[in-house]
């Protein structure tokens, strides 16, 4: 499976913001955005005038990189939201809200995007009581994910989930820290997701 291996401090920095891809990491000094607020290069530092097409390009390679999906991923997900009802970009981001390795992180189960899809493919959840090592799974409303009974007494899982526990779940999601469950209450809307981006640049930017 194709996967980005590079220095993901570079992609927040890149962006001009922290898109969380490191965890705790994110919260103290050593976060890349705070050292260094500029793009990585030679001519990181140099100021740009950004032309229309730059912003859309932005706006989706910020999407893209926040959730941890690659070019062609991304694209099969655009053509699945504008098949559905309703706004593309909004159904965009609900797609992307859905995947299996997203609630996990959201429930506080993991520190970033990259852990969650790591503990999915290693087989620590399931969902509806299967097991489900499948990180872009799709989740739907009613939905209960467990961690398997033998993850729950692992101390690093254990420590990963305490470290998590002041972190605010999104209202779709209800969460049971004590027996390590989450269930999928509903489809999330536009304002309960927390991503910086204005998704109808990436849908210009598709639509050209």
């Amino acid at each position: 499976m194709a996967r980005y291996t590079g220095a993901v401090c570079k992609l927040c920095r890149r962006e001009g913001q922290k898109l969380f891809l490191k965890g705790e990491r994110c919260y103290t000094d050593k976060c890349g955005i705070a050292r260094r607020s500029y793009a990585p290069g030679q001519h990181g530092q140099d100021r740009k005038k950004t032309s229309e097409y730059g912003l859309q390009l932005r706006a989706k390679q910020k999407a893209r990189r926040f959730y941890g999906v690659l070019e062609n991923q991304f694209r099969n997900y655009f053509a699945a939201a504008e098949l559905k009802p309703g706004m593309t970009g909004e159904n965009l981001l609900r797609l992307l809200e859905l995947r299996l390795d997203n609630v996990v992180y959201r429930l506080g189960f993991a520190s970033s995007h990259a852990q969650a899809r790591q503990l999915v493919l290693h087989g620590h959840f399931a969902v509806n009581g299967h097991k489900t090592d499948i990180s872009s799974y799709s989740m739907k409303p009613g939905d209960v994910i467990t961690m398997k009974d033998s993850s729950r007494g692992n101390e690093t899982i254990k420590s990963i989930v305490e470290a998590n526990s002041s972190r605010p779940v999104p209202k779709w999601l209800d969460v049971d820290r004590t027996t390590f469950e989450g269930k999928v209450v509903s489809v999330p809307n536009r304002e309960e997701i927390d991503l910086p981006v204005e998704e109808h640049l990436i849908v210009e930017l598709y639509s050209k």
